[in-house]
């Protein structure tokens, strides 16, 4: 089933010159780039993009990071895309993370771990509306 989800590489894979690296991971798997953008994520986007996680004691530092720098959007479309970026991008961990996902060969960091993938359809649905209200 073709399925349409939100990936933002964020600012430390930016800042790594990564960018390349991630979308040719996404295309070789066989998905396809609907729409990307270079952009930042200030406070109220990162408050309304990670509006779950606000009251929790992590976020403060996440979202000083998320908002540090440039980072792509990406809306992302293929069979089963949702689990299937998930599963190349890997554990959030990037020390625990699999060898051969985005984090597992290039992180090592639990919060500075690359990419943002939507964990369902009602997640993508709302993140792709958040960062492309044009759509």
């Amino acid at each position: 089933m073709s399925q349409e989800t939100l990936v933002l590489i964020k600012p430390d894979a930016v800042a790594r010159g990564l960018v390349g690296e991630i979308v040719s991971r996404l295309e070789r798997k066989g998905l396809t780039i609907e729409e990307m953008c270079l952009t930042t994520m200030d406070g109220a986007k990162a408050d309304e993009h990670y509006a779950e996680h606000v009251s929790k004691p992590f976020y403060p530092p996440l979202k000083e990071f998320m908002t540090s720098g440039k980072l792509v959007a990406l809306v992302v479309s293929g069979d089963e895309s949702i689990p299937v970026v998930r599963g190349l991008a890997g554990a959030t961990d990037g020390r625990k993370a699999a060898a051969g996902t985005i984090r597992g060969d290039l992180s090592l960091s639990n919060r500075e771990n690359l990419i943002h993938a939507s964990d369902s359809e009602e997640s993508a649905k709302r993140e792709i509306a958040n960062w492309f209200p044009q759509r």
